[in-house]
């Protein structure tokens, strides 16, 4: 694993793994960089730069393998295997995302679903009973992920990601609207609507005034 990764070619590179799998499902064998640019928007060096941090790929005048190349970027990013994850937060956002197969489709699996409201312990959201958040440490030691996502308000997310990472937990998704803070070991990747929105109505903006 090369730690010079920028994070920025690691989203990339899911970027390019879900197209990818989009052309296999095309039955579509070679593809070139320069229609990677056209499809992803991503600028055909840029794309060949990010390849080159994990070596060699394609062949000169033929392209790149399809396949090959979903297969490898897979292994990059450790999805050509099961990642056990867990929700934490049964509300409206933890249950769509216990909802969302495309998980499933990059191999992440969800394993359980926790939450401290009484009225949601026991109850059944798709194909998972929710249980009880006190009961991370021993319940972890059984699904084994290393993975989870923070769907709970801002209040708690403190205090549930430090009981996640007393549980095993080495990677966490944020959904609340806090800064965590973590042992330096531990991963912690923020995702913020709020932030996007106001991106988003800036730049509308921007474009009324043009």
């Amino acid at each position: 694993m090369n730690p010079k990764v920028p994070i920025a070619t690691l989203e990339r590179l899911a970027t390019y793994l879900r197209f990818l799998i989009d052309l296999q499902a095309m039955r579509l064998e070679t593809i070139s960089s320069t229609e990677v640019e056209r499809q992803t928007g991503v600028n055909a060096a840029q794309f060949r730069k990010d390849l080159s941090y994990f070596g060699e790929f394609g062949k000169p005048g033929v392209g790149y393998n399809v396949v090959e190349l979903q297969n490898r970027i897979a292994r990059i990013l450790k999805v050509d295997r099961d990642q056990p994850m867990i929700v934490l937060g049964a509300g409206n956002l933890g249950s769509a995302l216990v909802g969302y197969h495309g998980l499933r489709e990059h191999r992440f699996q969800m394993v359980g679903v926790f939450d401290s409201s009484p009225t949601k312990i026991g109850a059944r959201l798709w194909d998972h009973e929710i249980l009880d958040i006190a009961t991370l440490r021993e319940s972890n030691a059984q699904l084994g992920a290393r993975i989870a996502i923070v769907a709970v308000p801002a209040a708690v997310a403190q205090s549930v990601a430090d009981e996640a990472i007393a549980s095993g937990i080495k990677a966490l998704l944020n959904f609340a609207p806090i800064i965590l803070r973590v042992p330096n070991r531990i991963v912690v990747r923020n995702v913020s609507f709020l932030q996007e929105l106001a991106v988003l109505s800036y730049y509308l903006a921007v474009d009324a005034q043009k």
